[in-house]
């Protein structure tokens, strides 16, 4: 029983925080505000246009390269 009702609030988590991300992105793509995320383990900033780049740190100086 208890392991059921933790799949049921885990995929209603799951649903919520999808929901969120998806709001947060259109708002952000409205405003024509960049996103920064995590995404395996290296910052991405995405733009409202739907570019990426990755968001490299060096000696305190951040640098963005494009990806794609």
């Amino acid at each position: 029983m208890v392991s059921r009702l933790s799949a049921v609030i885990g995929e209603e988590l799951r649903n919520t925080l999808n929901r969120a991300k998806n709001s947060v992105r259109a708002k952000a793509k409205k405003a024509g505000a960049p996103l920064f995320y995590m995404e395996n383990g290296k910052y991405i900033r995405e733009e409202a246009n739907g570019e990426k780049y990755i968001r490299v740190v060096e000696a305190g100086q951040a640098k963005d390269y494009k990806l794609g």
